[in-house]
């Protein structure tokens, strides 16, 4: 019966450490995510469709993104073409890209509109490459946040012994191979956007 009840006192340390762990990787992959979501508002010289995706269009009363009332294409590398499903919403989606803060000059020919992409002037594009690297630093402070947050669940619980020292160990080296591996993600894809920043 001790037996049984030491293998379960195990069990359950296990079981929380893997839960401050599960925890703890849920919340760096929304941190990555709404990074990568902060990247892709970032307007390069280039087009992609996904540009638009934060442009909200009054559709019969309510709001919803361009790609739910149009189809979104690209034209050509430096232009998006945006053709609505009815109508009357050309005026509509036109005023709204126009309106959002991406500062893109929309342009109806017929039932199409065409959102050519401005070229970035060099000022621009170092104003651009701060603000993405500032965004990054944000997600790197999030994700080390995260790391110390966990890490004093683990203290906790050693403190309150629920766990081991060597459990306590494990727990905050597993907390830190997550953590560098977010971090290098978060690296890449600021090197990536970089990179796209700077070709003309």
């Amino acid at each position: 019966m001790a037996v049984f009840a030491l293998s379960f006192e195990v069990f359950r340390e296990c079981d929380m450490i893997n839960e401050i762990k599960k925890s703890a990787e849920q919340k760096m992959q929304k941190t990555q995510e709404a990074f990568k979501n902060d990247l892709a508002k970032v307007r390069t010289g280039r087009a992609h469709t996904g540009i638009l995706d934060h442009v909200m269009v009054d559709y019969y009363g309510s709001d919803v993104p361009v790609n739910q009332v149009a189809n979104v294409t690209l034209i050509d590398a430096r232009t998006i073409g945006v053709q609505p499903w009815e109508k009357p919403m050309l005026a509509k989606i036109e005023k709204a890209i126009r309106d959002c803060d991406l500062g893109l000059n929309p342009a109806s020919m017929g039932e199409i509109i065409r959102v050519p992409m401005p070229m970035l002037t060099e000022e621009r594009r170092k104003d651009l490459i701060k603000v993405v690297r500032g965004e990054a630093e944000g997600a790197r402070v999030a994700v080390r946040n995260i790391r110390r947050d966990s890490n004093n669940e683990f203290k906790n619980l050693l403190k309150d012994k629920t766990i081991t020292e060597d459990d306590e160990r494990r727990g905050q080296d597993e907390i830190q191979k997550l953590t560098d591996k977010y971090i290098a993600e978060v690296d890449k894809m600021l090197a990536a956007k970089e990179a796209d920043l700077l070709a003309v």
